[in-house]
């Protein structure tokens, strides 16, 4: 990951004259390395940009440097023996990529349907992530659809999107009678039902208020397994509690799409044979509403997985089949007997990963995971499967294989204290400590260095709101951080009413994921080496720090870039930090994907080796299907 460097050193009048003028010189070509960076952007367009702050080095820089008593007559400037980089135009290198062809509107490469039929339907494993080879990346630029127009604003975009955004009728026609979604003209509205809940989402949340405490801060984050479109997620938003809510690219098309439309947090993703890419208690609740998840087959495989992501004392909220089932079943069109037996097998699992059902109160049933394992290790002598896991790591989530053993929490010294520590309530928890830092989980991760991260973060942030007015000014909705360390940005981002998709790469130094879990966010695992679980045009601003030194070596960053702009909206904005050499490489690349770009300063000042580039994704959309 990228560090911080130190601005430039003061001079002091006891240095010597030979260490006054090296600084001079090294000053002046590194504003000469500007100069003429600044002279090849002016040759791109500018209209995006008009707000964004250029680099800064007038009068060859020396006023940025304190006066000495002698100045130097050597004006002699050597650039490649400090940088080593070619300024030499590069515009006839430059690979112009052509756009693709209208049907990759909606292409998502790793949950490509076509590539999905080749793997077996046994335990999902063909709605899985399966990646295209080397040999099948689309090196192309994914249009939008004819007619694309801006998303609506949060938080009217919760109840409204545009139809040309997102051309299917399917769910307003097959959900119409519980309320998913309707056509009203040009656009969809979102009246907030669900299969579960059609009363609104908002009546079926009090509900589960009545049962366990959402208005309190003590419950922060959430996953809803099998989202739909997300109405679950958008309406616990009012009440300070962010879900990760995933649903498969399946037959119902683009629940994830208008989830994200909606500005409401979402990921293609399915429980099937591989972990779900969140670490180790992360969430304070989970939940499923007739989400079609066979809890009680597989051997509890899918329940226990649940068990591994919710934090001690979380809860797991089920509604629909089998719950209730004495009023449904009819309509479910099953016996009695059927789901009887289903709900006693899901109470048994439930039993035998030692959580407590709290309460089944008419459509909902609240289970809850104890505070530590004191008594589920001792149960172990009554329940025979499943064991608790050794030797694991139970943050571990790309790609692992699903197990039939309980994540071990951490131990206690008492029957009292909450595995793995106590977490502060919402909103005091997102600067707190988390105890993942406190406990020393995390190697060279101290809490000295969390305080630093927060107050450098704060000032990143101040200076971005000066180069990106927009941020300021409600233009952001989805955004994402590409390489998240300890979510720093996102405290820091939070207050201009945006939420963050927290991406920790999985070759990081270290894995940070579980301490922004502990903070109050949400995130993922994620290799930039593929494409990401989203739909096109689905974020308005994507951030990374470090990113492109941390992948350079290990696939071509070309394609990385070619990852964020089909995942950014059009006119949304990219935000890089790295060294200029990676900046300028990174550059050359955007002036052949119809961005608008600029390298600016370090908050820092001119003088920091690390730099800022931000890019604006411009407006075009594929041509309309000509009239036969």
């Amino acid at each position: 990951m990228a560090k911080d460097h130190p601005g430039s050193p003061k001079i002091h009048h006891s240095e010597s004259k030979n260490q006054q003028l090296a600084w001079t010189l090294a000053a002046g070509s590194l504003c000469l390395v500007f100069y003429f960076l600044g002279s090849w952007m002016n040759s791109t367009p500018k209209s995006a940009l008009s707000n964004v702050s250029p680099l800064g080095c007038a009068d060859g820089g020396r006023k940025s440097l304190p006066t000495t008593s002698q100045s130097s007559d050597d004006d002699s400037l050597n650039f490649e023996s400090h940088h080593h980089l070619d300024l030499k135009d590069t515009s006839a290198e430059v690979e112009h990529i052509p756009p693709c062809s209208t049907n990759f509107s909606e292409y998502t490469p790793c949950q490509d349907q076509t590539r999905g039929r080749r793997f077996e339907r046994g335990m999902l494993v063909y709605r899985e992530r399966h990646c295209p080879a080397a040999d099948e990346l689309v090196r192309c630029l994914i249009p939008a659809p004819p007619g694309y127009k801006m998303p609506f604003k949060w938080p009217q975009s919760r109840d409204y999107a545009w139809y040309a955004n997102i051309p299917h009728k399917e769910l307003s026609i097959e959900k119409a009678v519980q309320n998913w979604i309707q056509v009203e003209g040009d656009r969809f509205r979102f009246p907030g039902g669900g299969t579960m809940f059609p009363r609104g989402a908002d009546a079926y949340i009090d509900d589960i208020n009545e049962l366990i405490p959402l208005t309190d801060g003590s419950i922060r984050t959430a996953i809803d397994t099998g989202c739909g479109v997300a109405s679950w997620g958008a309406f616990l938003l009012k009440r300070n509690i962010l879900a990760m809510s995933f649903a498969p690219r399946d037959t119902h098309e683009a629940q994830v799409q208008f989830a994200l439309e909606r500005g409401v947090p979402a990921m293609i993703g399915v429980m099937a044979s591989m972990r779900i890419p969140y670490p180790a208690r992360s969430f304070d609740v989970a939940h499923c509403s007739r989400c079609l998840i066979p809890w009680q087959e597989h051997d509890g495989l899918y329940l226990i997985e649940v068990d591994r992501v919710l934090r001690p004392g979380g809860y797991w909220i089920l509604s629909g089949p089998p719950i209730h089932w004495k009023k449904y079943h009819r309509g479910w069109e099953r016996t009695q007997e059927d789901l009887k037996q289903e709900q006693d097998a899901i109470e048994e699992v439930a039993n035998s990963i030692c959580w407590k059902k709290l309460i089944e109160k008419e459509d909902l049933a609240v289970w809850q995971k104890p505070i530590n394992h004191n008594e589920c290790i001792k149960s172990r002598s009554i329940y025979k499967t499943p064991q608790i896991c050794k030797n694991d790591n139970a943050d571990a989530a790309w790609y692992k294989k699903l197990e039939t053993c309980i994540t071990p929490l951490p131990e206690v010294s008492d029957d009292e204290e909450v595995s793995g520590g106590e977490l502060k309530k919402w909103p005091e928890r997102a600067f707190s400590l988390p105890p993942r830092v406190s406990r020393g989980t995390i190697p060279g991760v101290t809490a000295e260095k969390f305080k630093e991260d927060v107050k450098l973060w704060s000032e990143r942030i101040a200076h971005y709101k000066n180069i990106i007015p927009a941020l300021s000014h409600g233009q952001y909705r989805n955004v994402m951080d590409m390489n998240a360390n300890l979510g720093g940005f996102t405290a820091a981002i939070e207050k201009y009413q945006v939420w963050v998709m927290n991406v920790v790469p999985t070759n990081s130094d270290h894995d940070t994921l579980g301490v922004i879990y502990e903070r109050g966010f949400i995130g993922t695992y994620h290799d930039w080496c593929e494409a990401f679980s989203t739909y096109p045009r689905t974020y308005d601003l994507i951030h990374g720090d470090g990113l492109f030194s941390m992948y350079q070596d290990r696939c071509d960053i070309t394609y990385i870039l070619l990852e964020t702009d089909r995942i950014l909206r059009p006119e949304g904005t990219l935000v890089f930090r790295d060294t200029v050499e990676i900046l300028v490489k990174v550059q050359a690349i955007t002036k052949g994907m119809r961005w608008d770009s600029k390298i600016l300063d370090h908050e820092s000042g001119p003088f920091n080796p690390e730099k800022i580039l931000v890019a604006v994704k411009s407006y075009w959309t594929s041509e309309a299907p000509k009239e036969k």
